[in-house]
């Protein structure tokens, strides 16, 4: 999610939801020593629980990054081994760490030693020509040996040639099953599942063979769906949270944002599919996207977009009275 769960949007998917575990962006060893910390690190009160993911294969630099992460507050110190672009691969981070367990496996060790926070592995089933039955199990067990106990599991194999970041989220075939293997193999360990889950009713099917599952591109382009999380999975009693209630309780992290210099369409970005299948979609999309780009542009611009879809839905309301 590189570009896409940055600290507004982390902010904004809280306010849908308080239960849910966010993650950070993967963020690269070296971004975190030596790049600007708090455009890549910082994050508001408001996200917890959140986790910082990290991106890096020098079990020092992961120590060091795991240290800092942990004195800035991150609830959860996460190694990503999924991620399949080419800029990951030139660095020897990511996906194609999937053929290097051992060095993983070292990596968690002295990650797991140094912080006291959980430490957690992020992974495919396996690269290229890899056995998934081999290769997952292999990672898997060398990192649970080193002393990790949480694993989020991307139930596709990533290929490093050939394929985009983007194919390798939907051309390589899902394998559920596997993940569910690994689960009744393994079942000291928690195991979550990602990769192709489009709903809440999906994640709950899931969530009858493991322990958790990451929801990805689901919740950012349909992020409405977050509103029916803690209820649904955490708490009979929690409230579910209608669009309208979410963009409220996000109104006051927007203005505090503005007044520190942050331009409104970075924030309003994120906000774009909130108003999926409901009448005005479309213009709350239009005027979040032109308007917030205008100097200056304020919270008049998320009102104007919020009136626009409460005029749409009460103009559908007057033409279905008027049809019965």
């Amino acid at each position: 999610m590189m570009d896409w769960t940055d600290r507004h949007c982390r902010a904004f998917h809280r306010m849908l939801t308080k239960r849910a575990l966010l993650y950070t962006e993967m963020v690269t060893t070296g971004a975190v020593l030596h790049g600007d910390r708090e455009r890549l690190l910082g994050y508001d009160a408001v996200e917890h629980p959140v986790a910082l993911q990290l991106g890096g294969s020098e079990p020092a630099d992961l120590v060091a990054s795991a240290r800092i992460g942990e004195d800035l507050g991150y609830d959860e110190i996460n190694l990503n081994v999924g991620c399949p672009s080419d800029r990951v691969q030139s660095g020897r981070f990511g996906a194609c760490l999937m053929r290097e367990p051992e060095l993983v496996a070292d990596c968690m060790a002295a990650m797991v030693a140094a912080a006291k926070v959980p430490v957690t592995v992020k992974c495919r089933i396996g690269v290229d020509d890899q056995d998934p039955e081999q290769s997952l199990y292999e990672l898997v067990d060398r990192c649970a040996a080193a002393g990790v106990k949480t694993f989020v599991v991307h139930a596709r194999k990533a290929w490093l040639k050939g394929l985009s970041p983007k194919e390798n989220r939907d051309v390589p075939p899902l394998d559920y099953p596997l993940v569910y293997r690994l689960k009744r193999d393994r079942p000291e360990l928690t195991i979550a599942i990602n990769g192709g889950v489009p709903s809440l009713d999906e994640a709950e099917a899931h969530l009858a063979h493991v322990d958790g599952v990451m929801l990805g591109r689901a919740a950012y382009h349909e992020p409405v769906l977050l509103g029916s999380v803690d209820r649904r999975f955490f708490d009979p009693g929690a409230p579910e949270v209608d669009p309208f209630e979410a963009v409220e309780a996000y109104k006051p992290y927007l203005a505090a944002r503005l007044a520190e210099g942050f331009h409104l369409a970075g924030m309003t970005r994120h906000m774009l599919g909130l108003m999926h299948g409901r009448p005005g979609a479309r213009s709350w999309r239009r005027i979040l996207t032109v308007e917030s780009i205008r100097p200056g542009a304020g919270l008049d611009v998320v009102d104007q977009a919020l009136d626009a879809v409460r005029e749409a839905g009460l103009a559908r309301e007057a033409r279905v009275a008027a049809a019965e």
